[in-house]
């Protein structure tokens, strides 16, 4: 009698797509790689072929969102450095409103020394000191930052009939003091 085996074609990626969706939908405090398991429809111990534990997933999830940054970031252009730094603050900004978990998981969770998560974390502050240049860097990740947590939260919102894109370069614009 012929044994048959499972096999899934790409475990990495369905387990990483079904963290993220378990991130978003419950937080980084109740996931777990139980949890990740059934959700990705394989058996309980089919995720620790890639994660020793949870702070290892944690630390891929939140790699992950910076490398999603990143490549949002690639592509931001105009033609003064104001211009490009409220680009810079509004791509970051619509990114946490997007993955409010993932934004918070890479703003302050204690996976941020994880080597992965630092070595994507300065991917990304590379893209940002190439787009703004280096001394506009922390600048923009603070403004970028501090805008999602309080449009998150709550406790800040665009005015009525303001899109967010425009709060956001109002926000920028009446702080930044470069050309």
């Amino acid at each position: 009698m012929e044994r048959a085996t499972y096999h899934h074609g790409d475990l990495a990626a369905a387990l990483l797509a079904a963290g993220l969706e378990l991130l978003e939908a419950e937080g980084a405090d109740r996931l777990s790689l139980r949890a990740l398991a059934r959700a990705a429809g394989v058996s309980p111990n089919a995720p620790y072929r890639h994660y020793a534990d949870k702070e290892d997933l944690l630390a891929a999830l939140a790699a992950h969102g910076y490398a999603d940054v990143r490549a949002r970031l690639a592509g931001v252009t105009g033609d003064t450095v104001r211009d490009r730094l409220v680009a810079t603050v509004q791509e970051g900004v619509r990114f946490a409103l997007a993955r409010p978990q993932v934004f918070r998981l890479m703003a302050g969770h204690i996976c941020s020394t994880h080597p992965a998560v630092r070595t994507a974390m300065a991917e990304l502050q590379a893209t940002v000191g190439r787009t703004l240049g280096e001394p506009l860097l922390p600048g923009a990740l603070a403004l970028t930052q501090g805008l999602s947590t309080l449009l998150i939260d709550g406790s800040a919102r665009p005015g009525a009939g303001e899109s967010v894109d425009a709060f956001v370069e109002r926000a920028v614009r009446g702080v930044a003091d470069v050309s």
